[in-house]
């Protein structure tokens, strides 16, 4: 079968094959959230036990993490949401954030110098959030419970409080200084006297619970076009930003089409551009398919381990060259097509680590090509919807600017786009003309939401991750451990990992990676970098007894619930 990125011919023959199939829902019993955070997992839950769907459940999850891991998402950031329907067919939504009207390619230049703190801190950094409209998209097309529903128990638990955790306590402390500079010394996420609160400790968000209140009350549109688009749009021309009511009154999410491809005899369901992971864990693992991972891992795994990190640095140089919004620029559709991830697994030396000064150049690059801190949600239910989501407002509590009376975190998705091309972001990460800043654009994302299918067409794995650019190396490990290694899902998910993104040129190794491993890449030629982590994975498949399973990374506190079918009614009577 022609396995090249013919979308549209490949996405009609996947559905037929569903459609002809036993679905998920004829199969499972259960219905399953992961999260980073137990307090979210649980309001997927809750959202279960009200009758609600696995896209109710993902999406009540990702909510309430908008107050109890708001360093991470909210709705001040975005997001990109994938689903898997019951009857086979496939959505993906983007509520990416957008840049201002009055954005210009050089605005953070001065002197002819990109000045990152522009990009990555204070009002100059924040792009219009997009994940509230496209939550209220996917309820609406997607979903059975209301967003009013979903959104009031967040609001409770924001008014009432929670006890902060370890990893929240850590990044308030980090950041505290910021966040009360940017706020005049009157921080909502900081004690009276402007320091962090401590470990196990209640925080109280009144405002935020104040603003989704409003939401559930007034809708999108006190988002969107009225109060709160107002005192953003304020507040930003009081102190030299750009972003108006005006750029939230003109957003909206676009359905996109999903990218659809193969690894041997699985289909791999990913998220196209404005998302770089779903093209680069495609091409990752096409370039990994020309290799017996399997036996490899087996025989030799330092050479197994090198392989999978040369693969890595041929797409991540790619990464920089050829993607972008591809409302914008030309994306070429081949970048993973099976011939020219030959062509790329040619160039690795099994034996040695090799530099690689360019990108390559796709067949038909200008012709065929795509029409125009992070937290993940892996969600799947009884009835056969199979979800991801990933969300995020960037680095940890994105641009640190949070006006006054609303209590959300603003992003700084600003730092995504290409500052001045050949410049790192925050992440380290370069990129070329193609995501350049442009007025209404969307900058290139990591964010990896992933759903496999085996070979009948049948779902078995939601996967997603957080950790900036290491989001798509995480996926693709998890994928390349649980697929070609048969590892359960919870080893997947726990076990070390590397990271390589072709600029800087080293790898990150997690600290249990074993010594042997790291001892042999310095041999083959690998500057290595150790890492305490390389981020946060959350994933719902089907463990060896056909059961649904959630697993949430152990490198942090999460949760991963479970509710019956049996269980949803006894609730609902």
């Amino acid at each position: 079968m022609e396995t090249r990125l013919t979308l549209l011919g490949l996405l009609s023959l996947t559905t037929l094959l569903l459609n002809m199939t036993s679905l998920a829902a004829d199969a499972v019993d259960e219905c399953v959230v992961a999260s980073v955070n137990p307090l979210a997992t649980q309001a997927g839950l809750d959202a279960f036990e009200q009758g609600g769907n696995a896209v109710d459940a993902a999406i009540a999850t990702a909510l309430t993490l908008g107050v109890v891991d708001n360093h991470n998402s909210g709705l001040g950031g975005g997001c990109f949401i994938l689903i898997r329907l019951p009857d086979g067919s496939l959505a993906a939504i983007d509520g990416r954030e957008k840049a201002p009207a009055a954005a210009t390619r050089d605005m953070y230049v001065r002197e002819g110098v990109a000045q990152p703190e522009l990009s990555t801190t204070g009002p100059l950094a924040v792009a219009v959030p997009g994940a509230l409209a496209a939550y209220s998209l996917a309820l609406e097309k997607y979903g059975k419970r209301t967003l009013p529903e979903l959104i009031l128990p967040a609001a409770e638990i924001a008014e009432k409080g929670f006890a902060i955790d370890r990893v929240y306590s850590g990044k308030l402390a980090r950041e505290a200084k910021t966040l009360a500079r940017l706020s005049g010394g009157k921080n909502p996420l900081l004690r009276q006297d402007g320091n962090p609160y401590s470990e196990g400790e209640v925080l109280r968000q009144p405002d935020l619970a104040n603003s989704y209140r409003q939401i559930a009350e007034h809708g999108l549109d006190w988002f969107y076009r009225g109060e709160f688009a107002q005192q953003v749009g304020q507040w930003m021309a009081e102190h030299d930003g750009i972003l108006t009511a005006a750029d939230f009154a003109t957003y909206e999410p676009v359905e996109r089409e999903p990218l659809v491809t193969t690894y041997r005899d699985w289909q791999i369901i990913g998220f196209p551009p404005p998302s770089s992971g779903g093209v680069h864990v495609a091409q990752i693992l096409n370039i990994l398919e020309n290799f017996d991972l399997a036996q490899e891992y087996e025989r030799d795994p330092v050479r197994a381990t090198h392989i999978v990190i040369e693969a890595m640095k041929l797409a991540f140089v790619d990464r920089a060259y050829w993607l972008g919004d591809a409302d914008f620029v030309e994306v070429p559709r081949e970048l993973i097509g099976k011939d020219y991830a030959k062509t790329l697994a040619e160039r690795i030396d099994p034996q040695k680590a090799r530099p690689v000064p360019l990108h390559g150049v796709p067949p038909r690059a200008k012709e065929k090509v795509f029409g125009k801190h992070t937290t993940h949600i892996s969600a799947a239910d009884s009835e056969g919807y199979w979800v991801a989501i990933t969300a995020t407002v960037n680095t940890t509590f994105g641009s640190k600017v949070i006006v006054p009376g609303t209590g959300i975190v603003l992003n700084n998705e600003m730092d995504d786009f290409s500052s001045q091309p050949g410049v790192p972001n925050a992440f380290g990460l370069v990129g070329a003309e193609n995501n350049a800043i442009a007025p209404g654009k969307r900058p290139l994302s990591s964010m990896s939401p992933t759903i496999v299918l085996d070979k009948q067409g049948k779902p078995i794995l939601t996967v997603g991750a957080a950790g900036g650019p290491k989001i798509i190396t995480q996926v693709l490990q998890t994928l390349l451990r649980h697929l070609d290694l048969q590892e359960e899902l919870p080893a997947a998910v726990a076990a070390p990992r590397v990271h390589h993104q072709w600029h800087p040129d080293s790898v990150l190794a997690e600290a249990a990676v074993p010594a042997k491993i790291i001892e042999g890449l310095k041999q083959k030629g690998h500057k290595i970098e150790s890492i305490d982590s390389s981020g946060v994975t959350q994933a719902v498949g089907l463990d060896s007894k056909g059961k649904l399973t959630g697993v949430h990374d152990p490198r942090v506190p999460g949760k991963a619930g479970t509710v019956t079918r049996e269980q949803k009614k006894q609730s609902r009577n």
